[in-house]
């Protein structure tokens, strides 16, 4: 859609400001998207008085010259965070995943523009926060309305997350990637993994083997050097095998929580992909959500609970 059109239909303007990229989107009146613009700004190289200039590099040219009030700009993500552009304080579950109440309100110099980051959610035993995901969270209660669910949310962090009546009521944060990129890059079993490939009956022998016995974990792992050392694998096998024992030690620990229930798998690409094959030879059933599809439909609830708040 051609820039001045977007400017007399825009109503708000989506954003999912992350670690390591941006994405926006243009909001008509009715929820429909006019357009959209992406960029690799994310907030790990970001210093608060940046985060204007690129906001507006990428969406002033939908902004109208002189709107009649300022056109609000939902953001989601890692913008809201102690380093970010400014704090979004945490909300306590249990609670709904978004709120029109304690949003931060961010001052910007162009008055065209009223910027309002949606705060991420905190659990006070066992600690644990979440932000950004709250609002992918929401976007699935939209789409589920009062029905409990289980879902997780693959990642450098993993989220699963029980909800309740459309509330979260609780939440575990699980650093399998993280450890995963650390194993993989820094650690003695660099020398047997590939930086791509698969195998996947390394991966589903390693998953089973970490629902038999995931107390080996740390045993285990030792085996894919140990393994290409003796027998020969190749860098995709190991690659395989350390994400299948990874995974399969977070599903082994989560087994409580998915045991017997749908678990709705947030999220997009190999990642997800990868997940739902863990968990279905785990025994388990998995309904795949769009990650994209569902952040949207959360700033949606965010913006008309804000909008509600302020009537």
């Amino acid at each position: 859609m051609p820039s001045a059109q977007v400017s007399e239909q825009l109503h708000w303007i989506a954003a999912d400001w992350g670690t390591s990229s941006l994405r926006l989107w243009a909001m008509g009146r009715d929820g429909a998207v006019l357009a959209r613009a992406a960029s690799q700004d994310g907030m790990g190289g970001l210093s608060p008085e940046r985060y204007e200039p690129i906001l507006l590099s990428l969406a002033g040219h939908w902004l109208p010259a002189s709107p009649a009030q300022p056109v609000p700009v939902m953001i989601c993500g890692m913008a809201g965070a102690r380093q970010g552009w400014k704090e979004a304080a945490y909300r306590a579950v249990p609670c709904t995943p978004v709120s029109g109440g304690g949003m931060a309100a961010v001052a910007t110099a162009d008055t065209r523009i009223a910027v309002s980051i949606v705060p991420g959610l905190s659990q006070a035993i066992p600690a644990d926060v979440m932000r950004g995901e709250e609002t992918q969270l929401a976007g699935l209660v939209a789409q589920l309305g009062n029905t409990d669910a289980i879902a997780c949310l693959p990642g450098t962090h993993s989220k699963w997350v029980r909800i309740e009546g459309g509330q979260v009521v609780t939440f575990t944060t699980v650093m399998t990637g993280e450890i995963f990129a650390l194993m993989a890059g820094h650690s003695v079993l660099r020398h047997s993994v590939a930086s791509r490939g698969e195998d996947r009956r390394a991966f589903a022998a390693a998953v089973c083997e970490m629902l038999d016995l995931p107390e080996r974990l740390t045993a285990s792992l030792f085996s894919v050097r140990a393994g290409s050392l003796l027998s020969g694998t190749g860098g995709a096998h190991g690659r395989s095998r350390l994400s299948g024992l990874l995974i399969g030690a977070e599903l082994a620990a989560m087994r409580p929580l998915w045991t017997g229930r749908p678990v709705h798998l947030v999220g997009a690409g190999n990642l997800s992909a990868t997940y739902g094959e863990a968990l279905r030879i785990a025994g388990g059933e998995v309904v795949i959500e769009m990650g994209e599809a569902l952040t949207l439909a959360g700033l949606r609830s965010a913006h008309a609970a804000m909008m509600q708040e302020v009537a």
